[in-house]
């Protein structure tokens, strides 16, 4: 690695060769580039707590592989309704007391009926007049569904591209990756932050990882927020049972702070979320990965249905590595709206 002074532009011109190089430099140099960026552009020491509820749970048309609320998986997962909206904003009010600044509703659709969206308004809207952070996350929306999300005031709208494009047929075969970046344009074009990252650790090859960051760093603007999950293999699903049996196709743990560390330094300026797969980290994993220039984590006991790793052992972890919690961030837009 050179000793020219890291560079800190946000730049949307990444180039596959030079992502690889990345992720080939040694560890050490990688953290530490990372990490220098990280502190170029936000708050050290600090990490944004958010919570994710299940608003709808199961019944999913979709196949993606590694998703047990999918009806091609044999989980034995029950199909819910969506919940009520007073529900929904009273599971908001204890994510806040437990001292999230972000709460994020996902439902399990291909994609929101125009006939739910008016439950969904009074979410955002209510979840936002307690002052935290709105994300949702309801599969494909059209133009307009986004347009009426925006009006309500939702600050973020989670769409992960999940893997690169050319595995991505494996992973899902009921939509394509174009399908993906139609809707991430209809969120963008609707004033809303982009939430989008992926999952690793589905046996997928260094070169693959390499193509997943470079879509996400190379969209026009990049995601405000990317979530870097590490594969919950559940049975029953297409991916839980096939790498059952292959203990080897977990992904390492430092090729996975790897890649934390290289989305990272590609999109310095968004959060870098530590997603799914915590419970099975360990805590020096966790470590690294905020060295690496993770700052955002799930909070609670469950992401959607699988397991997370719980107020009080994230609680007891961060105070370890002395981490704050970081506080709500002032809405970024469409005030108005919300009022």
């Amino acid at each position: 690695m050179k000793d020219d002074p890291v560079t800190t532009e946000t730049r949307t011109d990444w180039t596959r060769e030079e992502i690889a190089a990345l992720f080939d430099l040694p560890f050490l140099d990688l953290v530490y580039e990372a990490q220098t960026i990280h502190r170029a552009h936000h708050p050290h020491n600090e990490v944004q707590l958010s919570t994710l509820l299940s608003i709808k749970t199961g019944g999913c048309p979709e196949d993606c592989g590694y998703c047990n609320q999918s009806v091609h998986a044999e989980t034995g997962l029950k199909a819910t309704k969506l919940m009520d909206v007073q529900a929904v904003l009273q599971s908001a009010a204890q994510a806040k007391d437990h001292g999230s600044g972000r709460f994020c509703m996902g439902a399990a659709w291909r994609n929101p009926k125009d006939r739910d969206m008016p439950a969904l308004i009074e979410m955002v809207k209510g979840v936002r007049a307690m002052g935290l952070e709105t994300c949702m996350t309801l599969g494909m929306l059209t133009p307009h569904q986004a347009q009426m999300l925006a009006e309500a005031g939702l600050d973020y709208y989670n769409h992960n591209i999940d893997t690169a494009p050319e595995k991505y047929a494996e992973v899902i075969s009921t939509r394509t990756f174009q399908d993906r970046l139609d809707t991430l344009d209809a969120v963008r074009s609707a004033g809303i932050n982009v939430c989008c990252g992926g999952i690793v650790g589905m046996g997928e090859t260094r070169s693959d990882r390499v193509g997943f960051l470079h879509a996400l760093a190379t969209l026009p603007v990049h995601p405000e927020s990317v979530p870097i999950n590490a594969l919950v293999p559940v049975k029953g699903t297409v991916l839980g049972d096939m790498l059952a049996d292959t203990p080897m196709a977990k992904i390492d743990e430092i090729e996975f702070v790897r890649t934390v560390a290289v989305a990272r330094i590609v999109m310095p300026a968004s959060m870098v979320r530590l997603s799914a797969g915590r419970e099975s980290m360990s805590e020096t994993c966790q470590a690294l990965c905020f060295m690496a220039g993770a700052n955002s984590i799930f909070t609670g006991d469950k992401l959607l249905t699988t397991p997370n790793a719980g107020d009080d052992k994230d609680s007891a972890l961060l105070a370890k590595l002395g981490i704050a919690a970081m506080q709500a961030a002032p809405h970024s837009h469409l005030e108005e709206a919300a009022e």
